[in-house]
Parts: C-alpha cells; structure tokens; sequence
C-alpha cells in the first residue's frame, strides 16, 4: 500500500510540474491566456454578468465578451446597430424577436449553438431555469436601443 501511496503521489507531483512547465514555457509574444478563475466578471444590467476579453464594447472597434445569464433573467425586446456573433457554451439561452415580450414564444439555444443577431434587427433573450454562459464577438459600440411595444 504504501509503494502504491509513493508511486501515485510521484505521478501527481511529476504531472504538476509538467503542468506548470509548459505553462511557464509559453513565449508570452505568441500566446496570452486568462484561466478561468481569473476572469473578471461585472455586474451587467438585469440579471446578467459580462466579462470583457477583448477590446471595449463601448467604442468602435472589434470587441470579444462572455455574458453569463442567471436563472431568470431575460432582456427586454431591443437592437443593436451592428452584427453580434454568438456562441452558447454553457445552459439553454432563450432567444425571441419582435417587439411585443413574450418570454413563453422564445425558443431554446442550447450549448454548442451558433447565434447571429442581424444589426438593427430586434430581439429579447435570457435564462429561464439555468444559467447560461455565451460568448459574444461584434463590432463596437454595442449599444442597446429598446424597442418594446408599448
């Protein structure tokens, strides 16, 4: 037993420090990363987090953000004035359009789904009983004009 206690514990030493050395061994010119737990998370509006990885939504240019939708939380119908590239990587996101809310109408996005909002196109989406994480690439400002039926 305890042969079996050195040879596992030699294993999980030896993978750390593989682990590590090949984390140190990246040549920070060629490649940047974030791990998870160090990805800076904001309160957004409504029931909804977003983490900004690339560029600044706010401004003109190429902007890459992960929005995390809590259970419950759903967007009121609105547009944006440029093209969004969405990917679902985690939980069902529920997506509607037009301009009348009707959250029973939205149709489930599960994860793995590839999502485009058209520019100037309106829309609502959200999480109903799960949270759901989506990874969002557009062309700045991603401004947001509601556009409910009142």
């Amino acid at each position: 037993m305890r042969s079996l206690t050195r040879v596992f514990l030699g294993v999980a030493a030896s993978a750390t420090m593989f682990t590590s050395a090949i984390a140190a061994d990246l040549n920070p010119a060629a490649v940047a990363f974030t791990l998870p737990d160090k990805i800076e998370w904001k309160q957004g509006s409504g029931r909804n987090q977003q983490a900004v990885l690339v560029g600044d939504p706010s401004k003109p240019g190429l902007y890459v953000v992960m929005v995390k939708w809590l259970p419950g939380g759903m967007s009121r119908p609105h547009f944006h004035p440029n093209d969004r590239f969405i990917t679902v990587l985690k939980g069902t996101w529920w997506v509607g359009t037009g301009t009348k809310f009707d959250p029973n109408s939205t149709v489930p996005m599960p994860a793995g789904t590839f999502v485009t909002h058209f520019g100037k196109q309106v829309h609502y989406d959200g999480a109903k009983d799960e949270e759901a994480v989506l990874l969002i690439t557009g062309e700045g400002p991603a401004t947001s004009t509601p556009a409910e039926e009142k």
